[in-house]
């Protein structure tokens, strides 16, 4: 499937970005301005199910294809946010970037014993103003009108998709690319234990300190810090 795209700037260099379950290309919309800052065409997707991409059946390695398809291989820079994070994860060895950033990505799921079901992950798609800014209390007043925007436009059945995958060790085995995992802190997806086996495997580890989930949302500032080493720096 050939995805919707968004991209900002014309710089010599290229970064791909591929956004996380429930969002869209928008919830890019200070990283991808930052990045074009520091000379890079940055490009961003609508998985399958999201903003203005297709619909279709929902699995990891079809989101992985569409990535695929869509966007250029030999990038300089990826970046993948959670279900992002492990499309790109399924897709690095094709899309061969020379720096790949996973952001505290959806490689382990928990059962519904011990988080969110997809079921009630899906009904997510109605909540309201309140509920999200309750649940993010550090995001700016335009990242929650953009969660609203983009939860109105997501196919919920994705989440039910991810079923299967539940209580499943999605780990990579080891880099394809020199490769950076960026954690919330603490991470529901990746705990203490499974990012020291990732250092062991040949990934850097970060942690935000005091960052939730989408990192990139609830501390920017944090998140660019992180990535030093690892983007262009300013000029």
């Amino acid at each position: 499937m050939q995805l919707h795209t968004h991209t900002w700037g014309e710089g010599d260099r290229v970064a791909l970005l591929i956004h996380g379950m429930m969002a869209d290309h928008r919830t890019w919309r200070r990283v991808g301005p930052a990045l074009a800052g520091r000379g890079y065409r940055v490009i961003a997707v609508d998985l399958r199910g999201h903003g203005a991409s297709g619909r279709g059946e929902y699995r990891p390695e079809l989101f992985a294809e569409d990535v695929v398809e869509t966007l250029p291989a030999g990038a300089d820079l990826a970046i993948g946010h959670s279900l992002g994070g492990l499309a790109l994860s399924l897709a690095v060895d094709r899309l061969r970037p020379g720096r790949a950033v996973f952001s505290d990505p959806a490689w382990h799921l928990a059962s519904p014993a011990g988080g969110m079901g997809p079921e009630l992950f899906a009904q997510f798609k109605s909540a309201p103003r309140e509920r999200i800014r309750a649940m993010n209390p550090r995001w700016d007043a335009a990242d929650i009108d953009i969660e609203l925007e983009t939860l109105a436009v997501w196919d919920e059945a994705t989440a039910l998709g991810m079923g299967p995958l539940l209580g499943t060790d999605l780990l990579p085995a080891a880099p394809v690319v020199p490769s950076l995992v960026q954690l919330a802190d603490p991470s529901f997806l990746i705990s203490p234990e499974r990012a020291a086996l990732l250092e062991e495997r040949g990934f850097e580890v970060r942690s935000v300190a005091g960052a939730g989930h989408t990192i990139h949302r609830d501390d920017f500032d944090g998140f660019m810090a992180s990535l030093q080493g690892w983007i262009r720096p300013l000029q």
